[in-house]
């Protein structure tokens, strides 16, 4: 445990001096700050709440509308912090409570909302009533709160169902009692590190609740939940009757993910929610079997947002992107949820990685590809992507039109994954490598001590201060495009495009006098010019009424 006071700093006020906008989440552009990569300001190679506050700014002048923090709570750390031992304070890793009243501050008077992890599925197996429940042994209370079970086999030898872990192995490990015996199990979906809550029990109800009110006292805007499609488990936890379950990810109601007994939980969120001024917000992490269940966690009376992993995971195609995206506005229609767009985040190789390789292989891949056709790709996309209807998520770096390192050395790894062979990939490492900000230095600006993860050679050149002020690099490509986005009144908040005639292999749609076009193709093509240029990620030409746009190229233009 971190040694820090268990109270919350004198509730701030500076929530009053973020900028009063009206739904502000229904087109609001968050970016994904992940500490540990982020910016370091005490040298010890790993990022921390004082260095993102000190970039604050650059945050401000980037254009974006909130900052979410992935988990900076106290934790063993098994799971880069998505193991939390302590709700209620900051890892010494990455600060104090002041520090993060501090950054809470600072943001709100920049204009900045600030986001938090939650993580309601699982706790660290270093949380109190965790490590007071092996302690006690067999029919202690506490192991209620999780889900302890006895082994099946003549000696309780075997896990007590065939649920797999997302990590690879089985969901169940087998303790060792009090007395020096093996005995009972119990769940984790996730490393054993990361024992599962049981839902069923209300203590564990009463705790998040205090919890979220801890936060929101604190002044956060808001808490993107973890595993949101978590927590509930079926009603006796049944076998799943088949192997290689990970497949079925995505493609299946599991027995333990997508319960609709979550609702009625996040119902009483809700309510604590809107008793606080501001409109703070919940932002579900829900991957479910299609985006219309994914509809179900946006109800007016649940979450505000949820992840749409469906379009995370689609093709640089047109065709799919047109699918995806009119799939996606349909099943929010009905329930008044803006949609979400997401290329990357903490969990997937990175997006301009991703689109240098053929398709198929995935979000999470090992191999670097064509880097000038990622790059290419990756700045069309944003621009696309940035267009639709609704709000739009930045992951940190993705800016510098950052790649996956896929050359990390097996023995600096950390990702739980990659030692669990069965599980995931296990290569997330590659795009959690720390940011460069400057040319030189020894971790190229992210702090004067290395880096956690090695960073690649020639990254400075990638840098903030490289791109800065330079014509037609990524990072000014962003800063344009989301001011362009503020300043357009067609852009934003919405629930449908206009779809037009376009050449096969491009996307066309208009929104009021705003017109976008994104050729996914890998050749040039001639279309009718729509008005005038707003912006293009890459050099289009314009004669006589007609637009030539370049390969793998999307085009803003206006009416107005």
């Amino acid at each position: 445990m971190s040694q820090q006071p268990s109270a919350a700093p004198a509730p701030t006020s500076a929530v009053a001096t973020v900028s009063e906008r009206h739904d502000w989440w229904r087109d609001a552009v968050i970016y994904q700050v992940y500490p540990r990569s982020f910016a370091d300001s005490n040298g010890d190679g790993m990022g921390d709440l004082e260095g993102v506050r000190t970039r604050l700014p650059y945050l401000r002048d980037l254009g974006v509308d909130a900052v979410w923090l992935s988990p900076f709570y106290a934790s063993p750390q098994a799971d880069a912090g998505y193991d939390v031992a302590d709700y209620r304070a900051v890892d010494p890793m990455f600060g104090t409570l002041l520090d993060a009243d501090a950054l809470i501050r600072d943001a709100h008077a920049l204009g900045l909302r600030i986001i938090v992890d939650l993580v309601p599925n699982h706790s660290s197996d270093q949380y109190d009533w965790f490590k007071r429940a092996l302690a006690e042994g067999p029919g202690s209370p506490l192991r209620d709160r999780y889900h302890f079970r006895p082994g099946k086999g003549k000696n309780g030898e075997l896990p007590p169902n065939d649920w797999e872990s997302i990590f690879g192995g089985p969901a169940w490990t087998r303790v060792t009692e009090p007395d020096g015996t093996p005995g009972e199990w119990y769940l984790h979906l996730f490393a054993p590190e990361q024992p599962d809550f049981n839902w069923e029990h209300p203590a564990v109800g009463d705790e998040f609740r205090s919890i979220l009110r801890f936060w929101l006292d604190m002044g956060v805007d808001g808490f993107r939940i973890d595993v949101a499609h978590g927590m509930v488990k079926a009603e006796g936890l049944p076998d799943l009757g088949s192997h290689e379950q990970l497949k079925l990810l995505g493609n299946d109601v599991m027995p333990f993910f997508d319960q609709d007994g979550v609702h009625a939980i996040y119902r009483q969120w809700r309510r604590i929610l809107d008793e606080y001024s501001g409109e703070r917000i919940f932002v579900a992490e829900a991957w479910t079997p299609t985006v219309e269940r994914t509809a179900n966690y946006v109800r007016p009376d649940e979450l505000h947002q949820a992840f749409n992993f469906q379009y995370l995971g689609t093709h640089w195609d047109a065709e799919e992107l047109r699918t995806v995206i009119d799939r996606t506005l349909d099943a929010m229609r009905p329930v008044g949820a803006p949609a979400t767009w997401v290329l990357s985040n903490h969990d997937v190789t990175r997006h301009a990685t991703r689109f240098a390789n053929p398709a198929g292989l995935g979000t999470q891949i090992r191999l670097a590809g064509d880097r000038e056709l990622g790059l290419r790709r990756a700045r069309a996309a944003t621009l696309l992507m940035l267009a639709l209807p609704g709000s739009a998520y930045v992951y940190q770096g993705e800016e510098l039109g950052l790649p996956d390192v896929v050359d990390l050395p097996d023995e600096v790894r950390q990702d739980p994954a990659y030692f669990r062979g069965a599980g995931q990939d296990g290569f997330r490492d590659g795009c959690r490598v720390p940011i460069p900000w400057t040319r030189e230095g020894s971790s190229y600006g992210f702090g004067n001590g290395g880096s956690w993860l090695p960073q690649p050679a020639g990254w400075g050149e990638l840098s903030v201060e490289a791109q800065t002020g330079e014509p037609g690099s990524t990072l000014e490509l962003y800063r344009e495009a989301l001011a362009v986005r503020r300043a357009t009144a067609d852009l934003g908040a919405g629930d449908a495009v206009e779809w037009l005639r376009a050449p096969e292999g491009v996307v066309a749609f208009r929104r009021g006098d705003f017109v976008c076009v994104a050729n996914t193709t890998g050749e040039s093509v001639a279309l009718p010019a729509h008005g005038r240029v707003l912006l293009a990620s890459g050099e289009i030409t314009e004669t006589s009424g007609e637009a030539k746009v370049p390969a793998d190229t999307t085009v803003w233009w206006t009416r107005a």
